[in-house]
């Protein structure tokens, strides 16, 4: 995982507006604890979770670990995000809201690496550490990312599509994002996977649909009429996954006609899985990296030394292994 040095003048000048505007942005807050931050006096520990969203189960999964870490450290955190995922100027006010407080840390998944260089570099500043979950920013700020290696994950969907499939036939992507660091690895690992290894089987197109389930599910019926020799259709996150779920049960499609393979859990899909319109899809484990980056935060705050990756895993899981404790365990509803 890189952190690099990309700080366009544009990106500059926008976070640099949003210090002036302050906070406008909405979203949740979950507080942990009682007490203040660094700059309320009391010495208790605060340290500032800035998410990318709020809109899909695995954030929520994410807000539950960490404050199950919070609680076992004794610290106090906030966890908020936008409402969406394509609310890059919210996500940035929230960040430099965050920072205005003086936390002892601050935690951020940044929506655009880009964008989020300028309000770090003072936190940087400021003397606050800076960790990253799900997906860093670029430039030299953070100290550690937690986070699931998405290209690894993204192979794994495309050997079990592979499979599903017979090693032949055309395929499909709908994504979430060719700006964030998951979306782009995501789709990366699913195509260099199939190219490297499957010479039978052929990405027609890959469309984003911002993780939006009316727009992934548009995008899902134009590349069925598009290419009626379809065989799967390979989604990059949740709402990806089940905008495709949605266009076969909308198209009225006979299940399993078009191979479905999801990115993330959630009731929804699993629900899809067990009734067989999706064969199957990979789990992270939010949970565990909403302890790992509270964590990491914590101990950058005490000047203890923390990992440039934390790698919390991914998980193929399908109706054979929804009951296997190991799988049980990393799949949130």
């Amino acid at each position: 995982m890189k952190f690099g040095k990309k700080t366009a003048f544009a990106a500059l000048v926008a976070a640099s507006a949003l210090v002036f505007a302050g906070c406008a942005g909405g979203g949740d807050v979950i507080e942990e604890g009682s007490g203040g931050g660094s700059g309320s006096g009391d010495g208790e520990m605060y340290i500032a979770l800035v998410s990318k969203g709020f809109q899909h189960q695995f954030w929520q999964a994410v807000k539950k670990g960490a404050e199950e870490k919070a609680e076992e450290l004794g610290v106090r955190i906030t966890f908020e995000g936008p409402a969406a995922e394509t609310e890059i100027a919210q996500q940035l006010e929230m960040l430099t809201a965050a920072i205005d407080k003086n936390p002892n840390a601050i935690a951020y998944a940044a929506l655009d690496p880009e964008a989020c260089v300028a309000p770090l570099e003072q936190a940087k500043a400021k003397d606050i550490p800076v960790v990253y979950f799900d997906a860093p920013c670029d430039g030299d700020v953070g100290l550690s990312l937690s986070a699931t290696d998405s290209k690894v994950a993204g192979a794994l969907a495309a050997e079990h599509m592979a499979d599903l499939i017979g090693g032949k036939g055309e395929v499909a992507i709908v994504g979430h994002s060719q700006i964030n660091s998951t979306g782009v690895e995501r789709r990366d690992g699913f195509v260099d996977k199939i190219e490297a290894d499957y010479p039978d089987i052929k990405i027609v197109d890959i469309q984003y649909g911002d993780g939006d389930h009316l727009k992934s599910a548009d995008i899902a019926k134009t590349l069925i009429a598009a290419h009626p020799d379809l065989k799967g259709i390979y989604g990059t996150n949740e709402g990806s996954a089940i905008g495709v779920v949605n266009a076969v049960n909308e198209l009225g499609l006979e299940k399993g006609k078009i191979t479905i393979v999801g990115f993330d859990s959630g009731a929804a899909q699993i629900n899809a899985i067990k009734d067989g319109t999706m064969a199957g899809a990979i789990t992270q484990d939010p949970i565990g990296i909403g302890k790992q980056v509270v964590q990491a935060a914590y101990d950058a705050a005490n000047g203890d030394s923390v990992e440039k990756f934390y790698d919390t895993g991914s998980y193929w899981y399908d109706k054979t292994n929804l009951e296997d404790p190991k799988i049980a365990a990393v799949l949130y509803e």
